[in-house]
């Protein structure tokens, strides 16, 4: 139990506990974790979003939950550090199809590859490789194929609370969503 007295304790216990976190985290889950009122560990959050103001990291409200993330202006650094780390980003291709996903979820293969007008057996596969997309069930029609929806990382990827912050689906909307990230 972290002592409720300093709004400073309190807010690097948050902070810690962010870092460890492999998802966002639910603000009742962590007044649960300190052992004090959800307003109380409301407080903690803002208290650290302040103390992070000068720095390269901030607390971001994505998907549900509270995450330690990087500052947008850092964002092609970061990208170029992951890319070298990590291997490739997405491809058009991958990004296109998972465009279609979101907007379309649930979505067969051959709902995706009507909209494209081209196969997409890869770019799915590489998809759920990344856990961007998920199997979330079968249509009920002949053969029942597959449904595929977006994920939690999916949201933190794009940095949306939900799927209702997707920009207008326009060109233009999705467009924005992708140029960020490729």
């Amino acid at each position: 139990m972290v002592s409720p007295d300093g709004i400073g304790e309190l807010a690097r216990s948050v902070e810690s506990l962010l870092f460890v976190a492999d998802r966002p985290v639910p603000l009742d889950r962590l007044a649960a974790v300190l052992d004090v009122p959800a307003d109380r560990a409301r407080e903690a959050v803002d208290h650290l979003e302040s103390r992070l103001a000068d720095g390269g990291l901030q607390v971001q409200e994505v998907a549900g939950g509270y995450q330690l993330c990087t500052r947008p202006e850092h964002a092609d650094l970061v990208r170029r550090f992951l890319q070298y780390e990590h291997g490739e980003s997405l491809s058009k291709g991958a990004l296109e199809t998972l465009a279609i996903i979101a907007y379309r979820q649930p979505a067969t293969r051959g709902d995706i590859e009507q909209i494209r007008g081209s196969s997409s057996d890869w770019h799915i596969e590489r998809l759920l490789e990344r856990h961007l997309i998920r199997v979330v069930g079968r249509r009920e029609t002949v053969g029942r194929p597959m449904l595929f929806g977006t994920t939690e990382r999916f949201l933190r990827y794009f940095g949306l609370r939900g799927l209702s912050d997707l920009p207008p689906a326009g060109e233009r909307g999705v467009q924005a969503m992708l140029d960020p990230v490729g």
